[in-house]
């Protein structure tokens, strides 16, 4: 039997926010399911597209099909820096938009997809990388926690229906 090939890359014009935006749908069904509204819980098309393009979109593939993504944001202006003071900080990279197809969980992907955006934020310059997600998503919260993030604030969105804990860890 032969083993599937992981690629990490860069997302390419001619992918499909589409099937992003789905893949993303899915991702997060579960914490739906549990009640909780996160913004690629229901985003469309053209908010993947805005928040892809935001930033460093990265997906994972296997054997030439997106069953990942995550998005590297670099420091700078941002609508969301005036709601959570760390994300202003120069030397602090976020990523957000991590969704992996259920399917494929539980294979190393997340991991392939983190280590990949903070082996990018150190490699430009960057001090810590953070990010946020609803403090009742626990088993994010601990993953987050296990790979060395630490809880250094919380932040209510207006959009969402849960408080989120601001997680970051020195690159």
């Amino acid at each position: 039997m032969q083993r599937e090939q992981l690629v990490i890359r860069r997302l390419e014009e001619g992918d499909s926010f589409a099937e992003l935006t789905t893949l993303l749908h899915r991702a997060y069904a579960p914490l739906a399911a549990a009640g909780l509204r996160f913004g690629a819980t229901q985003q469309t098309e053209d908010e993947t597209k805005q928040r892809a393009l935001g930033g460093e979109c990265y997906v994972a593939e296997l054997d030439g099909v997106i069953v990942g993504t995550i998005t590297l944001r670099s420091p700078g202006p941002c609508a969301i820096h005036d709601r959570v003071k760390l994300y202003a900080d120069p030397g602090v990279y976020a990523f957000e938009q991590l969704g992996i197809e259920p399917v494929h969980k539980g294979r190393g992907i997340g991991k392939a997809l983190m280590d990949h955006v903070e082996g990018r934020a150190k490699a430009l310059g960057g001090a810590r990388i953070a990010c946020d997600t609803s403090e009742r998503a626990t088993q994010l919260v601990e993953m987050y926690v296990r790979r060395g993030y630490e809880i250094v604030d919380t932040v209510q969105w207006d959009e969402t229906n849960y408080r989120s804990v601001v997680l970051a860890k020195r690159l």
